[in-house]
């Protein structure tokens, strides 16, 4: 698909639009990644008749560099904007890592524009402080081999199997992060406190389904961290068996399913909803 960009005062988000009448589905790839980080996804959505708008991050991607700010509520605001633009809500929002934290930002800030969430591997709250890990981290994405260091960590979010396209995909994302100012764009994100979303998760309204790999290496229990997100905010889990970070790319005939279950589930509620109140 084409790319389109929603220009705004400070910044253009990048995107494409499968087009159609169908209900809209949002979707935001994690910190660091591309949009295409959905080219397994996406195409289910579109086959089952929803409207698919794939977003890249700010400062990530094809959008634009030099934002002023580069943090969790900014990036809800975006998803908000981004809605607002397309004239087409409420959206189901898809979020992947960093994003589900901005699209929980989102949806307390206006519950209206938002049909549903899903969470996928989601960086909700932050991580107990490590100071051997942090003083790592720092290092790993700090001098020139930074890039190579993302992608080299980047490979270890697939324990189990990695899509027969992953060396094409890391070519383009290394590619993507050496251009000016998308690394920056990336620590940005990565650095910025999940407070904003850890305080609202408990708030959320939406019916939300959080996917996670059990193997997923963000997390010493992967299933621990995804009850505590399920409990605050009274959601739905599909845990992967073997999935690391991004079960929807690593094992999506294990994932797409679940996800088009819950979709069809939330659109089928609401149509007998309305149905009632006529």
């Amino acid at each position: 698909m084409t790319t389109q960009f929603f220009e705004q005062s400070k910044g253009a988000i990048a995107y494409d639009d499968s087009q159609g009448d169908g209900e809209l589905v949002i979707m935001l790839p994690g910190m660091g990644a591309l949009r295409s980080e959905y080219r397994f996804l996406a195409p289910a959505l579109v086959e089952a008749g929803y409207r698919v708008v794939k977003a890249d991050l700010r400062g990530h991607g094809e959008s634009s560099v030099g934002w002023p700010e580069y943090t969790l509520p900014a990036a809800g605001q975006d998803i908000l904007d981004l809605i607002d633009y397309l004239d087409a809500g409420p959206a189901h929002v898809i979020g992947t890592s960093f994003s589900p934290g901005a699209a929980v930002w989102a949806e307390v800030e206006r519950p209206e524009a938002i049909r549903s969430l899903v969470l996928i591997g989601p960086w909700v709250r932050d991580a107990p402080s490590n100071f051997v890990k942090d003083v790592l981290t720092a290092v790993l994405l700090s001098g020139p081999w930074k890039v190579w260091g993302w992608t080299t960590f980047y490979k270890t979010l697939y324990p189990t199997r990695k899509p027969d396209d992953f060396d094409s995909y890391l070519e383009q994302l290394a590619a993507n992060l050496h251009e000016p100012g998308r690394f920056s764009a990336l620590k940005g994100l990565g650095f910025t406190p999940k407070t904003e979303s850890e305080q609202r998760i408990g708030r959320v309204q939406a019916p939300t389904l959080v996917v996670m790999g059990n193997k997923d290496p963000d997390w010493p229990d992967p299933e621990v961290e995804a009850n505590w997100i399920i409990e605050q905010l009274s959601g739905e889990l599909l845990l992967v068996e073997d999935a690391g970070h991004y079960p929807q790319t690593e094992m999506p005939q294990n994932v797409t399913p679940g996800i088009l279950n819950f979709l069809e589930r939330i659109s089928s509620a609401a149509e007998q909803a309305s149905g009632q109140g006529q």
